[in-house]
């Protein structure tokens, strides 16, 4: 820069000037490059996050379906297998009965595990399976299943026709009667069960299980997993705008209550 006159002043000033310009021009122009890095390093540490999120949510949810699914075909085949090997003396049209029991129960754990996974994998060209899913349509299957299988089962269903649940409320209270049922074969096998299934649309569904609670022997431990499905089944009613609750009663008896919401 060369400002007009012989002034000195005018010329160290003009020049101190413009170079802080220049400099002050360049530092913000670096500083917005900076910010600019910083928000897409940002909004991919954010994206990043969000998937993250998603596959813990997945692998929650695949672990769910899984307990829920198998859980109760093989405590079916655990009660098979156990009464052939206290009566090894049995009949032999018996031990065949039961030796067919146990490879149609394995043989329908194969095809449920299929079904789930079917039902966790994603389709082709982005479409969704569609959810194969029983719904509360196959609770009378799954009580003859549980005394076929030797359960002491009283059921009280006081619904007009299960198939007319909706099936968002029905895959739910089937898996809650389901894990509820399996529970009592795992932890009081010879007990009584009584299962009470209520409800109306615009009233909810409800859902009450109730058997002797079981005593341990001394140094007996637990079964490994315990609690798990139960703390599954009140998260998924809690998904759905509904609550579970149990535990033992003021009589002893371990009692499950579960509500669901049907809309009218």
């Amino acid at each position: 820069m060369h400002p007009g006159g012989d002034s000195l002043t005018a010329y160290y000033l003009g020049g101190t000037l413009g170079t802080a310009a220049i400099v002050a021009w360049g530092m913000f122009l670096r500083a917005r490059r900076q910010s600019r890095r910083e928000r897409v390093r940002h909004a991919e540490a954010e994206q990043q996050l969000r998937l993250e999120q998603v596959r813990y949510a997945e692998r929650t949810r695949i672990a769910r379906e899984m307990h829920d699914v198998l859980a109760h075909r093989i405590s079916l085949l655990s009660l098979h297998a156990g009464a052939l090997e206290f009566r090894p003396d049995a009949p032999p049209e018996e031990v065949a009965r039961a030796a067919a029991v146990i490879r149609a129960s394995a043989h329908q754990a194969l095809e449920d595990l299929r079904a789930v996974i079917g039902v966790l994998r994603d389709g082709a060209d982005g479409e969704a399976p569609q959810p194969p899913q029983p719904t509360l349509a196959a609770l009378p299957g799954l009580l003859e299943e549980s005394r076929a299988a030797g359960m002491r089962l009283h059921a009280d269903v006081r619904v007009a026709d299960v198939a007319a649940v909706p099936d968002s409320v029905g895959r739910h209270a089937l898996r809650i009667v389901q894990e509820a049922l399996t529970n009592a074969r795992k932890h009081a096998a010879s007990a009584p069960v009584d299962l009470r299934v209520e409800g109306a649309p615009g009233e909810g569904l409800a859902i009450e299980v109730c058997n002797p609670a079981p005593v341990l022997a001394a140094g007996e431990s637990e079964i490994p997993g315990s609690g798990t499905g139960l703390a599954g089944l009140a998260e998924r009613a809690a998904l759905s705008g509904g609550h579970l609750e149990h535990g033992l009663d003021e009589d002893g008896e371990f009692r499950l209550r579960a509500w669901l919401p049907w809309p009218e």
